[in-house]
């Protein structure tokens, strides 16, 4: 098929080069501009951007979509078949939804209805869910409301990561997207139960809340990683973590507080009403780098008896 593909981040990476080497004609890639980042904030490419370089596919960064009638003209000029978007990070507006032969088809990291908006792989181990999976789906104007063309599923793991997680839905993206190509599977309606929302994520979704239930705070730990990470404040210093365990033990000590020498922290309340706790297996002083809790306390101290959060 004569394509067209809509990406940024990591996540699009495998389904570009899938497509790629299915043997379809991509004739344009859209892609987010790039960004300054690293020492001297030098304008660095998106991944995308970078592959679609490797592989000579002409490569378009506009910075706006909703009112550009030229670029909704240029857009439909390319004469696709369709439009494939995998976290993109503009909205089409609904001529360049209609413009593509069969539409733009959206490769999106949730079992939709679930999760459906900015975060789903992160909402995933957030919200405790035991699958998750990839859907790739007929895109409309709403949030994430289009029909269904095709879904994978995966199991989440004990201990698994939102990076653990995005490295195993990019690639199954991937090859989901070219079965839909070739198949051309019938379109099925959203159910119209389960629905959920993925919230934006910023810097402060970081913020440990130690009157949440360890196994929350776990979670959390788990769901923010890479980005936007997870922190706690210690007489108003920040205070990363970067890997945390379950523990047993119980308390009925003010959440936050540390209980021993070796960083277990008491957390809010079980079902049961019982005080939790967890230990602090990785953390980073401002201006250090993350290290394992051994390391950590050979240069700073957490006595027992210290409150974090504050």
């Amino acid at each position: 098929m004569r394509l067209v593909f809509m990406g940024t981040p990591d996540f699009a990476v495998p389904a570009l080069q899938a497509l790629h080497d299915a043997g379809h004609e991509i004739v344009a890639v859209y892609t987010q501009p790039p960004r300054p980042a690293g020492r001297g904030n030098k304008l660095r490419p998106s991944p995308v951007h970078t592959l679609a370089d490797t592989l000579g596919i002409p490569v378009r960064t506009p910075t706006r979509l909703r009112k550009d009638t030229a670029g909704h003209e240029a857009f439909a000029a390319l004469n696709a078949d369709a439009a494939i978007v995998a976290a993109y990070g503009l909205i089409l507006p609904r001529p360049m939804l209609d413009a593509p032969k069969h539409g733009c088809i959206n490769i999106h990291a949730s079992l939709l209805p679930r999760w459906r908006g900015a975060s789903p792989i992160h909402s995933a181990i957030l919200a405790g869910d035991t699958e998750s999976g990839v859907t790739i789906m007929q895109m409309e104007e709403g949030l994430d409301t289009g029909p269904m063309l095709l879904e994978g599923r995966v199991a989440i793991t004990p201990g698994e990561t939102t990076q653990t997680l995005h490295d195993r839905l990019a690639p199954l993206g991937g090859k989901l997207v070219v079965e839909a190509l070739e198949t051309l599977p019938p379109a099925r309606p959203q159910p119209e139960t389960g629905i959920t929302y993925a919230e934006k994520l910023t810097r402060e979704s970081g913020r440990i809340d130690w009157s949440q239930p360890a196994s929350a705070v776990e979670r959390q730990v788990r769901g923010l990683t890479s980005w936007p990470g997870t922190f706690t404040t210690q007489n108003g210093a920040i205070l990363k973590i970067g890997r945390v365990s379950l523990d047993p033990t119980t308390t009925d000590t003010p959440p936050g507080t540390v209980l021993d020498d070796a960083l277990l922290i008491a957390c809010g309340p079980d079902t049961e009403g019982h005080g939790t706790t967890l230990r602090l297996d990785t953390l980073q002083r401002p201006g250090k780098s993350m290290m394992p809790r051994a390391n950590f306390l050979h240069g700073s101290k957490l006595p027992p008896g210290t409150r974090l959060g504050d």
